[in-house]
């Protein structure tokens, strides 16, 4: 693989978060003896530099096809990198603690990409299992499901179960006969009340029958209906009422001795 070494330095010292980053022991390769650098994980790059403040690494160790596993060795808390094939390089490197290694092991196992695919993977049988599981709990309907609609309540689930009205109501004199729209098969109620139907709804009050007018009545009837006619019967009953009320008064008080 052929790395541009700007880009990589770059990279390593860029403002990009690092997956882990802290102070390693590493074996050189033709010295056994340890060095003390700082090492920053990013991605399945592993840079490692002289000092904490340095501007460029020293060197960097991609992640691709390695094991990580732990080795016994004169230090303490050691690990190595490893390598496939007869030539290729084994990096030993020490930890200050336990917690430190551990926390290096994790993720340095973590970080290539055949382990990033092989949780993608894992995870998308996951999903089609719990797929599956889901079609076969509704009832094993291949179909897709439609979307979610809630149920009406209040005068939407009212006005669902009311029956359509028509158009038009039908009429008797020129006025709407409410018996006639909801019922009509049904025999009037002739209790005198409105009372309620069967399923418990309450029915409005039967009209009183009306008399049939002819034209000449209706126009006489029109002109008739003049203030002054008014007049004249307010006050032809209002004398009635106060004759009523006066006989009644008397009769409430008896003889007088």
């Amino acid at each position: 693989m052929k790395l541009n070494e700007k880009s990589l330095a770059f990279y390593a010292t860029c403002d990009s978060p690092a997956d882990n980053a802290g102070f390693l022991y590493k074996r050189g390769e033709r010295h056994t003896a340890y060095h003390r650098r700082w090492f920053v994980l990013k991605g399945n790059m592993l840079f490692y530099f002289e000092e904490r403040d340095s501007r460029e690494p020293v060197g960097v160790i991609v992640l691709e096809g390695c094991n990580v596993e732990l080795c016994d060795s004169a230090e303490n808390f050691t690990f190595a990198i490893r390598f496939g094939g007869t030539k290729s390089r084994t990096y030993v490197l020490a930890a200050e603690s336990q917690e430190a290694m551990e926390s290096w092991v994790k993720s340095l196992s973590r970080a290539s990409f055949d382990y990033m695919r092989l949780v993608v993977r894992e995870l998308e049988k996951q999903l089609q299992e719990m797929s599956r599981g889901l079609a076969g709990g509704c009832g094993g309907s291949q179909d897709a499901p439609g979307p979610w609609k809630p149920k009406p309540s209040g005068p939407e689930q009212s006005r669902e179960r009311l029956p359509a009205l028509p158009a038009m109501l039908p009429k008797e004199n020129g006025c709407a006969v409410w018996n006639n729209v909801l019922g009509a098969d049904r025999p009037p109620d002739t209790s005198g009340c409105g009372g309620h139907d069967q399923e418990g709804t309450p029915r409005p009050p039967p009209l009183p029958p009306r008399r049939r007018v002819s034209n000449g009545e209706a126009a006489s009837a029109g002109a008739a209906e003049s203030p002054s006619t008014f007049c004249r019967l307010h006050e032809q009953y209002s004398r009635e009422v106060a004759r009523l009320r006066q006989d009644w008064q008397q009769r409430r008080r008896g003889p007088q001795p």
